[in-house]
């Protein structure tokens, strides 16, 4: 179950968190020196330990954050411990321990979601960046499955992104360009997708076809389309393309 917080640490968290560290820039001194001093008055909120370690990710300081995220997952493990394992996945690139995570969040709670995807959705990223591509792809197929359910409207462009990359780097390009065409069709300026795309024509050796998609590509990303997750600002996800940044 999550924290349930007292009346008093109720208190705590308005007057330190609420009406004094949310009254400072995110990544100013006073933030944390305000979250301190509602430590100080109880060092088991989990929320003003998470409220610490949430601007130190986004500055690149991971293992300062990770210090203070797992003092919120000791306090909340319900409420943090999916956050954590999202952190490890998407910002540090601690990818067997986000596996670990996860895996323990979905013995524990069920596949659930955090951050727009479920738990298999962030295992599978992992794997791909392991180079565990079979694995990634079975996860990556059962999740756009099931979101293919309620028509294919509502599957994600990026599930589908990650769902065709692990079928390319298993080298079955005209399977994987069928997949990259459902994306598009969802996301049809995403920039990523028509770069594999084209690199799928490219060992297929249909140089013409590569070429194209891959003119189109630069060309979306300088629009600015790309992977579309909020915290794509702070961090490079697995696969995306830099263009030369």
């Amino acid at each position: 179950m999550a924290q349930q917080n007292t009346k008093a640490q109720g208190a705590i968290i308005e007057e330190y968190a609420t009406n004094c560290a949310q009254k400072h820039p995110l990544y100013s001194n006073e933030w944390q020196e305000c979250l301190d001093a509602g430590l100080k008055k109880d060092s088991t909120i989990a929320y003003l330990w998470q409220q610490k370690a949430m601007p130190l990710f986004k500055q690149r300081k991971y293992e300062l954050g990770m210090s203070f995220i797992d003092r919120a997952v000791q306090y909340d493990r319900n409420e943090y411990q999916d956050y954590r394992a999202f952190i490890k996945c998407i910002f540090s690139k601690q990818y067997q321990e986000a596996i670990n995570d996860f895996t323990d969040c979905k013995n524990r709670y069920g596949n659930r979601f955090v951050m727009d995807h479920n738990y298999d959705f962030y295992i599978s990223l992992c794997l791909l960046q392991l180079n565990r591509f079979a694995e990634a792809e079975i996860l990556l197929k059962q999740y756009v499955n099931d979101m293919s359910k309620k028509g294919e409207e509502w599957v994600h462009a990026t599930a589908l992104f990650y769902y065709g990359v692990a079928v390319m780097e298993q080298k079955r390009y005209d399977e994987a360009i069928g997949i990259f065409d459902r994306a598009l069709k969802n996301y049809a300026e995403f920039s990523d997708v028509k770069y594999y795309k084209a690199m799928c024509y490219f060992y297929s050796g249909k140089k013409d076809e590569a070429s194209d998609w891959y003119k189109q590509a630069q060309a979306d990303f300088k629009n600015g389309y790309t992977i579309n997750e909020d915290n794509v600002v702070y961090e490079t996800y697995p696969y995306q393309v830099l263009w030369g940044k």
